[in-house]
């Protein structure tokens, strides 16, 4: 492709040809590129929280730690299949969501959706914190890659936007009241 529009730059062309190049260009970007749908969707969520990135990881890094800091999270039973280590999520309005850890490690973990009545398919995400620029705070990172399945690609979009953006506010919610406690602990003991 790169030789083919270096050849078109190198030598003079008439109308018709130019025409014609044109075009074979715009046919060959959309055929690659599409219509964007195919790509996938994309939700890229953090958040800040007062900790160390080992200290808010401590709150989020069990896969059924869910149930305790997502306030849309009912319940969480984690269970074998094989090698596969599953959770099925319960929400409060009773919906359920059945998931795969894919990967895990001292500071993240990535899981796939299995089966969920959400507009999504293809859905892969990863939860995982890093050390922020500031000092004692850590960033808590949400990120997932989709499809939308039932619905437009911003419906979609939205849907699980609101989903992770919750989830982080509630990790950093219990970092919060964990640092608070911590100060007024230290208060009381003349520390």
């Amino acid at each position: 492709f790169i030789s083919f529009a270096l050849h078109c730059r190198s030598r003079r062309v008439g109308p018709e040809e130019s025409d014609m190049r044109t075009l074979l260009l715009i046919t060959t970007i959309v055929l690659l590129f599409g219509n964007g749908s195919a790509l996938g969707v994309e939700v890229d969520k953090k958040i800040e929280a007062p900790g160390t990135p080992a200290q808010i990881w401590e709150i989020a890094r069990d896969f059924c730690a869910i149930k305790a800091w997502h306030p849309l999270v009912a319940d969480c039973k984690q269970t074998n299949e094989g090698d596969a280590v599953l959770r099925t999520l319960t929400a409060t309005n009773g919906a359920t969501i059945k998931e795969r850890l894919v990967e895990s490690d001292d500071r993240s973990y990535s899981y796939e959706i299995i089966e969920s009545p959400l507009p999504v398919k293809n859905y892969n995400a990863k939860l995982w914190v890093e050390q922020s620029d500031r000092p004692n705070r850590t960033v808590i990172h949400w990120d997932a890659e989709f499809d939308a399945n039932g619905a437009s690609d911003d419906e979609a979009k939205k849907k699980i936007n609101d989903i992770l953006a919750v989830g982080l506010k509630g990790i950093k919610k219990i970092a919060v009241d964990k640092t608070e406690r911590q100060n007024v602990e230290g208060q009381d003991t003349g520390n």
